[in-house]
């Protein structure tokens, strides 16, 4: 038996939204880039309420920078921006996927992705 899926959250009822959202320490969420179309995983970077809220009304992806303390709205120095094709949450509400079309670069790097180092484990399981 299929699980019963929810509702898709209205973007426009922003209560709906936030009522759903259950926030670690210091009201932030781990927001996870991944490329809309082929599944590529590019970033990873926090996000608060009002981070999520901006990235809902401009498509852009907004996130919360930990070390300036500041809001940054991605490609806005670079031109490396991220164009929000689809937003989800995870089930505990704590996490947030955004599907994007990534323009240029995702990782402060200058490389495409933020995960094409240091591979830990690799191969077939045994």
């Amino acid at each position: 038996m299929r699980p019963v899926q929810p509702e898709p959250l209205d973007p426009d009822n922003w209560n709906s939204v936030l009522a759903r959202l259950a926030p670690g320490t210091g009201g932030l969420m781990a927001a996870v880039a991944q490329q809309w179309d082929t599944g590529e995983v590019l970033m990873v970077a926090w996000m608060d309420a009002e981070a999520l809220r901006r990235t809902l009304q401009t498509r852009r992806a907004t996130y919360w920078s930990r070390s300036r303390q500041e809001y940054w709205v991605k490609g806005d120095t670079s031109g490396h921006a991220q164009h929000v094709r689809e937003v989800r949450l995870d089930c505990d509400g704590d996490a947030i996927l955004l599907k994007v079309d990534q323009v240029g670069a995702a990782c402060h790097t200058g490389e495409r992705t933020c995960f094409d180092a240091d591979l830990i484990l690799g191969g077939e399981p045994t």
